[in-house]
């Protein structure tokens, strides 16, 4: 019988918290929790505790109840502390345990703004982190011992781990359990959830389309919207403003001023996206995909994944294409 560590998870719980920054790491380490068919223990143990043990309603208005209080719990492998309208203004009590508790952890983790709890407590001094990009701003301004990047969906730094809003709570999870057990654990909880194996921690909180405004003057709206459907196009400034019948230098100076982002950021990081797609999704050669994105030759759009994502397209794709699957596969239940 193949014997194995166990690891504990032990979830914060607090009043407003967003329900799903708890379920969604917690159904990603229940998936590998499931005994194993020699009869060897799980890969983890989970429990969720409030301050004093009681039920505590999430932002959602779902209420969840607690195994234990905080108080009667040993210091676990994982703790991991989800956010939610209660950040904004946490219980002292709460702050004052993960001061005391929290660096007893071997490995610490926030979810979306998770994070502000755990820079109140001062845990996050000196470390790079991120959180949702909401309250990114916020938390530089009020923390500025903590070096806050509002750019990845998550970030590892040494036994510290914190992720954006929401969702990218579960691409945190599954790295961490690929960390811990493999990737084909962690890709057999990915295809059970219905997500991809995991996003790369890099990769942006948003789409360029969400992360720029939306213009304000329709030709801007248009040209914003040409740019998202001919990503291979020749999308230079004096093309761009050609199309929108402006002037280059009043083209750049306006689309910037009424999108908060150049058009050449903005065309850069549409042609990323839609590079990264076709890698993820479609078999088509590297050649191929960097024509269609506009890169033009595969050492360009190698530069691009270098510069932004810090790994080359085929290592992407060998890392994050999702594999056809059988028609007939279902999850087990």
């Amino acid at each position: 019988m193949t014997q194995r560590s166990v690891r504990s998870v032990l979830v914060v719980l607090f009043d407003d918290v967003q329900s799903l920054d708890v379920t969604g790491p917690v159904e990603v380490f229940a998936g590998a929790a499931l005994p194993t068919g020699d009869g060897a223990p799980g890969a983890y143990r989970i429990r969720t505790a409030s301050l004093d043990g009681a039920p505590v309603r999430t932002s959602s208005g779902l209420t969840l109840v607690p195994d234990a209080a905080l108080t009667d719990e040993p210091a676990p492998h994982t703790l991991l502390v989800p956010g939610g309208h209660g950040t904004r203004a946490p219980e002292p009590r709460l702050i004052d345990w993960l001061r005391e508790n929290a660096p007893r952890a071997e490995r610490l983790v926030s979810v979306c703004t998770g994070a502000l709890l755990l820079a109140a407590a001062g845990l996050l001094d000196g470390r790079r982190v991120t959180t949702h990009w909401v309250v990114s701003d916020h938390m530089a301004r009020v923390y500025p011992a903590v070096e806050v990047d509002p750019d990845p969906i998550y970030i590892r730094d040494g036994n510290v781990a914190t992720s954006a809003g929401v969702t990218s709570g579960i691409d945190l999870a599954l790295a961490l359990v690929e960390e811990d057990l493999g990737r084909d654990i962690a890709l057999t909880i990915a295809r059970h959830l219905v997500v991809f194996l995991r996003r790369p921690g890099n990769q942006a909180q948003f789409s360029a389309q969400l992360a720029a405004q939306t213009a304000q003057r329709e030709p801007l709206r248009e040209v914003q919207q040409w740019i998202t459907e001919h990503p291979g196009d020749d999308l230079s400034v004096e093309s761009l403003a050609e199309r929108a019948r402006l002037s280059p230098r009043h083209f750049a100076r306006a689309f910037q001023s009424e999108t908060g982002m150049t058009p050449g950021r903005y065309v850069e990081r549409v042609r990323l996206e839609h590079a990264r797609r076709l890698l993820e999704d479609s078999t088509d050669g590297i050649e191929e995909i960097s024509r269609t994105c506009g890169y033009g030759t595969p050492e360009a759009m190698r530069r691009a994944f270098v510069k932004s994502l810090g790994t080359p397209p085929m290592e992407y794709r060998r890392r994050f294409h999702a594999p056809a699957q059988p028609p007939h596969s279902e999850p087990a239940h």
